[in-house]
């Protein structure tokens, strides 16, 4: 496949400058706790890449507010659930016993983009110590935002995610949508859905050994966010602003509403 030329995914270049003023154009401020999603490829030829994006979150929210994204590491997982097609029984025991432990400066996100893999590396950003769901924050208050990430139950109240609830943070998507609205992991923890629980389970640093440690989280699934999202937005339509950073649709808006309106939209929805 050829590969496009930047005027073709542009008519100018998008720059920390241009970004900056697209998201204060959307109603990002200073002094915001903002959990970001983000593809970079959406947002046209990006002068610079992923750090020109970093940077102009950075400016406009600066160090008075809160930069936060999901680096989650999914593939540190137990090799019973190791993907399609899975990996050999016989070779089960020399991957828990081998994979390397998840470690908040050097292990890599999986899936989830250029920006958030980039922010990670960032001076001053802190990762949380889960090793499957970890989230970075930069800016005030962004050792309490990634610390106390509890291994179960990962993504619920003892995690990054509540702590932008508890903040009245908002949500940013960057040329995403609400198919990758990792807020609402939170809401599916809290809504009455009667999920079911797991054991999971991953190389983990504890006291600077490498173990492989479990821990019990209920059976999350994305499969519906898409249909609440859009939910949502049309029962609150002032609640999202909308528009456009660099050429990529973009979308702001507060996750407290979000969360409480998609614990009842899961209750009614969920069989």
């Amino acid at each position: 496949m050829d590969t496009p030329r930047p005027s073709d995914r542009s008519a100018e270049p998008v720059t920390v400058d241009s970004i900056a003023h697209d998201l204060r154009t959307l109603g990002l401020e200073r002094g915001e706790t903002v959990l970001v999603h983000g593809s970079l490829s959406e947002l046209g030829w990006v002068c610079g890449g992923a750090p020109a994006v970093v940077d102009a979150l950075q400016r406009v929210v600066t160090e008075s507010g809160a930069v936060v994204m999901p680096t989650h590491s999914p593939g540190n997982r137990d090799p019973d659930n190791m993907g399609n097609p899975p990996v050999p029984d016989s070779w089960a025991d020399t991957i828990r016993e081998q994979f390397p432990p998840y470690r908040p400066a050097v292990t890599p996100t999986q899936g989830m983009g250029a920006i958030a893999e980039c922010f990670r590396t960032y001076p001053a950003v802190h990762r949380s110590d889960h090793p499957q769901h970890s989230f970075a924050a930069w800016g005030t208050d962004a050792e309490a935002i990634a610390g106390g990430h509890a291994y179960d139950y990962s993504l619920g109240e003892a995690s990054p995610l509540s702590a932008v609830y508890d903040r009245a943070g908002r949500v940013l998507f960057l040329g995403t949508s609400h198919a990758t609205n990792t807020s609402l992991h939170l809401a599916e923890y809290r809504a009455d859905i009667d999920a079911d629980t797991t054991k999971h389970a991953s190389a983990v640093l504890a006291e600077g050994e490498r173990e492989w440690r479990q821990w019990t989280d209920i059976e999350l699934t994305d499969t519906d966010f898409q249909a609440c999202g859009d939910a949502f937005e049309r029962a609150h339509p002032s609640a999202v602003e909308t528009g456009t950073v660099g050429v990529g649709e973009s979308k702001l808006l507060t996750q407290q509403p979000m969360v409480d309106f998609a614990v009842e939209w899961l209750t009614a929805n969920r069989s």
